[in-house]
Formats: C-alpha cells, structure tokens, sequence
C-alpha cells in the first residue's frame, strides 16, 4: 500500500514533496490512503517540508533507493552520522537535531520520521519511558538523584511490506557502542546503564535486516502506546524536564553528560570517534557549557 501511496504523494519537481498537491489530491483518494496520509504529513516537528531537510534527502539520493534500501540508508545515517549525545530539550523540530548534528532516543526519533516521510516511507511515534538507571554512568551523581525516576522514552515505527516495525536501535552510534564494549569484560551480555539496556550487548539488534531494531528497550517500564506524530504525544505528556531541572540539564547537565559519551567512543579508536564526532555531536558543548 505504501508503494501506491508514494505516487500520489511524490509528483513532479524531482520528486519533491508538494504539499499542496498532496492536500488538494487527498479527498480523491481512497479512505485507506487517506488514513494513510497522517503517516506522510509534515507537523511542527517533523519539518521536512522546509529546505534543510529537502536538501539533505536531495544530496544523498534517497529517493532513487528500493524502499527497503531506502529505509535502512536513512536509519544508519541517523544512527552513525547523527551521533548520540544530549540536545538542550526533547521537543526540537527535525531541522535543528539535524543542524545539533546529534541526539538522543526522542530527538534522534524526530529527525528519522521526517526523513522518512521526506522519503515517501509512512511511520508514526511509539511513547514510553525508561527507567533512569539506563542513564547511570552518563550523568553524574547529583543529578541523576535529582532525575525522575521515569524518563519520557521513544522511537519510531516504519510502515514496510504490510506491517509495523520498530526502530529504537537508531539511538546509539556504532563508534560509541564499540567504545563502551571496549570498556568492559568481553564476556559482558545483558547489560543496562550509559545509554544502553539490552540483552546481549556484544551483539545488539541494531541493523536494519527489515525486523525490529532496539538498544534500549530493556529498560522501558512504562508503554504509553502509538501516536500520529511526536507533536501530539508532547502535547500530552511533555517533555522530560521543566523549570529549573530544565534549565539546569540545558545548560550544564548535558554538557557534562555529552563530554562522558565523547569519552567513552574516543575508545573505539581516533577514525571511528573521529567520524561520529565530525557530524556534530563534538558540537554539543557550544552555548556557554562549562570547559570540562
């Protein structure tokens, strides 16, 4: 369905996105494609109608990609081009993560979506939240005792060959995986803490094989269930911090957390770190952080 949906909404132009094509067309289409169409559409945060996505998509080529391939082009280069680190908040339009040139679970599942719906590919948004012992070793003592216990999680689910696949493994770069086992005993498996909260850590379900994808997912302990678009479920339930944690983890925490995920992928080796770091995430100290 989501082959034939692609043609109504990819007319003309290079195939570029028409908006308004794509409003004008809807009430001709059948009901099951219209229903389609909320998997498609741009929001606030999903803003791949404006020019920093649509040139992205455009100078990598995408669209010339089987779907499959399409798909699993995108997901590596959020996972790997778009290092993990913290940005200032949860609720950034795709186009900012993009120009951080880094994230974490929630920011990191905006930009994939309005890549792949920039892509033609029909996804939605999967809310949760992890328990903060995930974070331990990342962020320092004091505020991992001022941490919620709970902490608003999420990823997204692709739409491919019929059924709804997750992506949460898309959250943690290879360089910085490979710099955490590095650190630890070659025989460590089931593991929760820095970032991770998985079965097996030496083999994690991370690449796109056309199943399920998760790196985190062992520390979820609450399911908030499916929405259309991150914008309605932050609407609901708000980010992750506000007043003065808010302020505290945008200009201080993070920065100290994201020089802790710098640390632990320089262990990979200096080209893979170098990689991962060349995309942004080097970046994340900028505004004013503190010299760590």
């Amino acid at each position: 369905m989501s082959a034939l949906f692609w043609k109504f909404v990819w007319i003309g132009h290079d195939h570029w996105f028409d908006i308004d094509q794509h409003i004008r067309s809807s009430a001709a289409l059948p009901k099951q494609m219209v229903a389609m169409e909320i998997y498609l559409n741009p929001t606030r945060l999903l803003d791949f109608d404006g020019p920093a996505i649509r040139n992205l998509v455009q100078a990598q080529a995408w669209m010339r990609l089987p779907e499959r391939e399409r798909i699993g082009a995108i997901y590596d280069f959020v996972r790997d081009r778009i290092a993990f680190g913290y940005n200032e908040s949860d609720v950034l339009p795709a186009s900012h993560v993009l120009s951080d040139g880094y994230g974490q679970c929630n920011t990191k599942t905006t930009l994939l979506m309005a890549l792949l719906r920039a892509c033609g590919i029909p996804c939605r948004f999967h809310g949760a939240t992890i328990h903060k012992r995930l974070q331990k070793g990342i962020v320092g003592r004091l505020f991992y005792g001022l941490a919620p216990s709970n902490i608003i999680h999420s990823w997204a689910e692709v739409l491919h060959q019929g059924r709804w696949i997750g992506l949460e493994g898309v959250i943690l770069d290879l360089a910085y995986l490979k710099g955490l086992r590095a650190t630890l005993p070659p025989e460590t498996r089931e593991f929760i803490g820095f970032g991770v909260g998985i079965d097996d850590l030496m083999n994690p379900p991370v690449a796109w094989k056309g199943t399920d994808t998760f790196i985190q997912i062992k520390g979820v302990n609450n399911d908030f269930g499916i929405y259309d678009d991150p914008d309605s479920f932050y609407a609901k339930q708000g980010p992750n911090f506000s007043g003065v944690r808010r302020l505290l983890f945008k200009y201080i925490v993070r920065h100290v957390m994201n020089a802790k995920v710098r640390s632990i992928r320089a262990y990979s080796g200096p080209g893979v770190a170098a990689a991962s770091a060349g995309n942004g995430e080097a970046r994340a100290s900028r505004g004013g952080s503190p010299r760590l």
